[in-house]
C-alpha cells in the first residue's frame, strides 16, 4: 500500500476483490460518519463521508462554510442555481467533488419566486472529510487526516458477515388508493379541458415498524436493474433509491445528456408474460404519447443552453428494464454553449419532464392541488457535480425515505387525457414493488 498526502487529503490506493455493493453497504454502516452519501454510476461507486465543505440553499440564500475558513453567504436571487455555482467556486479543497441532493420544490423558483417555497432546504451538497471511489478490482481512498484514512482502508478490507437478512415485502396493492384515483380523475378532466396535456401525481405508502435502509439497499439492488443508485444521510434526510433514469449528466467536455422515461409495463419472472406486456406498451397510444411529448420537451429544454444545431435524440423508444416494471426510454443530447456550465443544464431540465408534467408551470399547479405533501426528495435529485465541472444528477424515484422516525414510499404515474384512475394507480404499485419487496426489518432476529 503507497500512501501519498495532497494538502487537504492523505490518499490511498488498494486492490479489490469483494462485491462493491457489500463494501459500499459496510461502509455506510461502519459509524465513521454520522452524515454519508453512497453514490453508484455505471459500475463505478463512491462513498463520500464528514464535511470538509457545505453549500446549503435555502427561500433567504445560499450558504458555504469550509474548515478554517469565514462562512459565505449569497442573498436569494432571481438566479438562485446562479449562487450555488457562484460559492462552489470558492470551494479550497484540492480537485474537490461534491455530493448531495436537490429537492423537487426547487423547481418552482428557478426564477427567483418563492411563492410556493417553504421553509426547508432546497439544495444540500458537501465535498467530504474522506472518500472512496471503487468499482471492480481497484479503490482510491482518501481522508483529512490519516487516522480516518486508516479507519477507512480497515473497513473496506475486512470481510462482512455475509449473512443476508430475510426482506419481509409490503403488499402495496392492498394499500387505500381512493384519493389518488379521484386525483386522476379531476386530472383527465383538466387535461381534457385544454389546462394542460400531461402531469405525474404521486401517492405516499406509509411503511409501518423499523427498517434496515442498508440492509434493504442491498437487497433492492440485487433485485433491481438501476441507472444510478445511492444512500445518503444528510442534514437529518436518510434515502436509499434505485434510480431509473437520470435528470442530467455533464462531461468535463461540454457534452449533456438527459434521458426521459415514459411509458410504463410490469417485469414479470415470465419472459413470454413479459413480450406482451411490452407488445401492448409499444401498441398502446397513450403511452407512446406521454413518451413523445416527454422527449419533445426534454429537446426544447436543452436548446437555451447548447450550441445551435447539436441538440439530438441518439435513442427514441428502446426499452429499459428496471425493477419491477420496464419502460420507454430515450436520450436526449446537445453541446453545452460557450457561455453555458453544468448547473445551466441542470436549470434547463429540472425537474425532470417524466416526474412533472408538460407544460411544467400547470403540471405544478396540479401538483400542489391534488398531492398530500411536499414532494421533497421525491422526484428531485442526488447528484455529484466536481471542480472540473462534470456533474451527474440522478432522479430520485424508485426510493425509500426516512425522516423523523418516518419511514415512506412515493410513486407516482404520467397521467394523460387517455389515463384511467385504475390503470395509474396500478402503474404506481408496479414502481413501488421496486422497493417494496426488498424491506429488512431493522432487527429480523426479533420478528417471527
Amino acid at each position: 500500500m503507497i500512501t501519498t498526502a495532497s494538502r487537504h487529503y492523505y490518499e490511498t490506493q488498494l486492490p479489490l476483490s469483494e462485491d462493491p455493493l457489500l463494501i459500499a453497504a459496510r461502509l455506510a454502516d461502519s459509524g465513521l460518519h454520522e452524515s454519508y452519501v453512497v453514490y453508484e454510476n455505471n459500475g463505478s461507486w463512491s462513498y463520500a463521508g464528514g464535511v470538509r465543505a457545505e453549500l446549503t440553499l435555502d427561500r433567504d440564500g445560499a450558504r458555504l462554510t469550509q474548515e478554517g475558513l469565514p462562512d459565505s453567504e449569497l442573498p436569494w436571487s432571481d438566479q438562485p442555481l446562479r449562487l450555488v455555482s457562484e460559492l462552489l467556486a470558492e470551494v479550497e479543497v484540492p480537485n474537490w467533488r461534491a455530493y448531495g441532493w436537490a429537492a423537487f420544490e426547487l423547481s418552482y423558483a428557478k426564477n427567483g419566486d418563492r411563492a410556493h417555497l417553504g421553509t426547508g432546504r432546497l439544495m444540500q451538497l458537501v465535498v467530504p472529510g474522506a472518500e472512496v471511489r471503487f468499482g471492480a478490482g481497484h479503490a482510491l481512498l482518501r481522508a483529512a487526516d490519516q487516522e480516518t484514512l486508516e479507519a477507512l482502508v480497515r473497513t473496506v478490507i475486512t470481510p462482512g458477515s455475509g449473512n443476508a437478512p430475510r426482506p419481509e415485502p409490503l403488499d402495496v396493492y392492498a394499500t387505500d388508493g381512493t384519493r389518488y384515483r379521484e386525483a386522476v380523475r379531476h386530472t383527465v378532466d383538466a387535461i381534457n379541458a385544454g389546462e394542460l396535456h400531461k402531469v405525474i401525481l404521486s401517492r405516499v405508502v406509509e411503511v409501518p415498524g423499523e427498517i434496515d435502509l442498508t440492509a434493504t439497499y442491498v437487497a433492492g439492488r440485487r433485485g433491481n436493474n438501476p441507472a444510478r443508485s445511492f444512500m445518503l444521510n444528510l442534514g437529518g434526510t436518510e434515502a436509499i433509491g434505485f434510480s431509473p433514469e437520470i435528470v442530467v449528466q455533464v462531461s468535463e467536455d461540454g457534452r449533456v445528456v438527459s434521458q426521459p422515461l415514459a411509458g410504463t409495463r410490469a417485469l414479470t419472472g415470465d419472459t413470454l408474460v413479459n413480450e406482451s406486456l411490452r407488445a401492448d406498451l409499444f401498441g398502446s397510444p397513450k403511452e407512446v404519447y406521454e413518451h413523445a411529448i416527454s422527449v419533445k420537451t426534454g429537446a426544447d429544454e436543452l436548446l437555451d443552453v447548447c450550441v445551435e444545431g447539436s441538440v439530438e435524440v441518439p435513442e427514441f423508444m428502446a426499452i429499459r428494464e428496471r425493477g419491477s416494471v420496464q419502460h420507454l426510454a430515450s436520450r436526449v443530447a446537445g453541446r453545452l454553449a460557450p457561455d453555458s456550465g453544468a448547473w445551466d443544464a441542470f436549470g434547463a431540465v429540472f425537474p425532470a419532464v417524466t416526474a412533472s408534467g408538460v407544460p411544467k408551470e400547470a403540471a405544478y399547479e396540479s401538483i400542489r392541488r391534488h398531492e398530500p405533501e411536499a414532494r421533497g426528495l421525491y422526484s428531485g435529485a442526488v447528484l455529484t457535480v466536481d471542480h472540473s465541472g462534470t456533474m451527474d444528477a440522478a432522479l430520485v424515484l424508485r426510493s425509500a425515505y426516512r425522516r423523523d422516525g418516518r419511514t415512506w414510499l412515493r410513486a407516482g404515474a404520467g397521467i394523460v387525457g387517455h389515463s384511467t384512475p385504475e390503470r395509474e394507480f396500478e402503474e404506481t404499485c408496479e414502481k413501488l414493488d421496486s422497493v417494496a419487496r426488498y424491506l429488512v426489518p431493522a432487527d429480523p432476529g426479533t420478528r417471527s
